[in-house]
C-alpha cells in the first residue's frame, strides 16, 4: 500500500470517527441518564440534516451554511426537550419503563421519517459545503471541509464536557442521572433535567446529520445507520465515563476505513459487529468503561 493511500484511508477513519463520536455521546448521555435506549436517534439525525438542508435553499432565504447550522441545533434540542414529556415520562415510573421507552421512541422514529417523506418528499438531496478546495496532507489530497468538520465535532464535545463538569446547569444534571431520588430531595426539577438531556442529544445527532449530509446524499431513511453506528460505538466503548463512546467512535471509524478498503463496503458492518460480540463476550462493559457508570 502506498504511503498516501494509507494516509488518506487513515484520516477518512479519523473523520468517521469525529462524526459517530458527535453521534453516539448523545446517545449514550440518554441512556446514562434517564436509563434508556433512544430508539428515535437516528431519525433525529435525519431531520436535523433536512432543516439544515431546507435552511440553505435560495427558496428559504440563503442564510448560509451557519445559520442553516444553528437554526437545526436549536430546533432539534427544542423538539428533543418537548420529546421527554411525550416519549419518556409518562412511563418513568412504570416498571416496565425500558420495554415503553422502546416503543415509544420507535414510534417516535417512524413518525418522524415519515414526516420528513410527507414534508420532502423521496428523492435525495445533499447539503453543499461551504469549502470545495482540497488540502494536499502527507500525498493524501483531502477535501478541506473534512477537516472542519473533525475540528468542529471535537469542539462541540469538548464544550459539551465543560458544560457538564463546569456549570452549576451540568453538575445537577450528573447528579440527578447519579441519583434522581436524592436530587428530587434535594428541590431539582428533574424531568426538566431530563429533558434537557434529550434535547442535548437531540442537538448533537442534528449537527452530526448536517455534517453527514454534506457529505454524502440523504433521504428520509438514512438515519438508520446512523442509529446501527452510534448503538455498536456506545456497546463497544461503554459508558462508563463521558469519554468512553469517544475513543470507541474513532476505533470503528478507523476500523471502518480499512476494513472497507481491504474486504470491501459489503463486508465492514459485519466487522463492526464481529467486534461488538468480542466486546460483549470479553469485556461486557466496553473497551473503555467499568462496573459503574457516570457522566
Amino acid at each position: 500500500m502506498a504511503f498516501d493511500t494509507f494516509m488518506f484511508i487513515l484520516m477518512s477513519g479519523i473523520l468517521l470517527g469525529g462524526l459517530y463520536a458527535l453521534m453516539a455521546t448523545g446517545l449514550a448521555v440518554v441512556w446514562t441518564t434517564l436509563g434508556v435506549f433512544n430508539f428515535a436517534h437516528g431519525a433525529f439525525v435525519t431531520l436535523g440534516a433536512y432543516v439544515a438542508w431546507q435552511v440553505t435553499q435560495p427558496v428559504a432565504g440563503g442564510f448560509g451554511f451557519m445559520i442553516a447550522v444553528l437554526m437545526s441545533v436549536t430546533v432539534m434540542f427544542c423538539l428533543g426537550f418537548v420529546l421527554h414529556f411525550a416519549l419518556i415520562k409518562p412511563f418513568e415510573r412504570n416498571q416496565n419503563v425500558v420495554l415503553l421507552a422502546v416503543i415509544s421512541t420507535l414510534a417516535a422514529a417512524s413518525i418522524i421519517e415519515n414526516g420528513v417523506l410527507l414534508t420532502w418528499g423521496p428523492r435525495d438531496k445533499q447539503i453543499t459545503p461551504p469549502i470545495g478546495s482540497r488540502i494536499n496532507f502527507f500525498g493524501a489530497s483531502i477535501n478541506a471541509f473534512d477537516f472542519v468538520i473533525l475540528a468542529v465535532a471535537l469542539l462541540a464535545l469538548f464544550a459539551l464536557a465543560l458544560f457538564l463538569r463546569r456549570t452549576t446547569m451540568g453538575r445537577t444534571l450528573r447528579a440527578a442521572a447519579q441519583n434522581r431520588e436524592a436530587a428530587e430531595l434535594m428541590g431539582l426539577d428533574v424531568p426538566r433535567l431530563f429533558a434537557i438531556t434529550l434535547g442535548i442529544s437531540a442537538a448533537t445527532a442534528a449537527l452530526a446529520g448536517i455534517f453527514v449530509g454534506s457529505l454524502r446524499f440523504i433521504n428520509p431513511s438514512f438515519g438508520a445507520d446512523p442509529l446501527m453506528k452510534s448503538l455498536i460505538v456506545v456497546i463497544l466503548g461503554g459508558v462508563a465515563r463521558f469519554t468512553s463512546p469517544i475513543y470507541a467512535a474513532f476505533v470503528v471509524g478507523i476500523a471502518e476505513s480499512f476494513s472497507a478498503y481491504f474486504l470491501g463496503l459489503y463486508w465492514s458492518p459485519a466487522l463492526l459487529f464481529a467486534m461488538m460480540i468480542a466486546v460483549l463476550l470479553i469485556k461486557p462493559e466496553g473497551l473503555f468503561g467499568h462496573r459503574s457508570k457516570t457522566l
